[in-house]
């Protein structure tokens, strides 16, 4: 919350100070109290794939799911299958298949 937004809050409450005085006495802050969105993201992109399953209606009117994985660091499709009917076992099948061998990322975020 910066000096402006105090300022006019204290305005609305009948208390009239100007807003220099507010950002005199404001707290401040050496350095953010944690790492940047920016650093977090540069830190943690490589580890990080996407996985999701979607619902698609047909023009026939069935439903098809389709199961998509997103390598998060360059946004490119690593896997995705289509099925009628998806189970537990489909599902882990087709992680195995967009992750083989050691190129599963450290952290698979999903979209419930």
């Amino acid at each position: 919350m910066g000096a402006p937004r105090l300022h006019g809050e204290l305005l609305k409450l009948g208390i009239e100070v100007s807003q220099a005085t507010v950002a005199k006495y404001m707290v401040k802050h050496r350095k953010p109290p944690s790492q940047t969105w920016r650093t977090f993201l540069e830190n943690h992109v490589k580890p990080v794939g996407i996985g999701g399953l979607l619902r698609v209606p047909t023009v026939s009117f069935r439903v098809l799911y389709v199961f998509l994985v997103l390598a998060h660091e360059r946004r490119r499709v690593v896997h995705f299958n289509v099925t009628e009917h998806p189970t537990a076992e489909w599902t882990a099948a087709q992680l195995m298949q967009a992750f083989p061998w050691d190129t599963a990322p450290r952290y698979l975020l999903r979209d419930p």
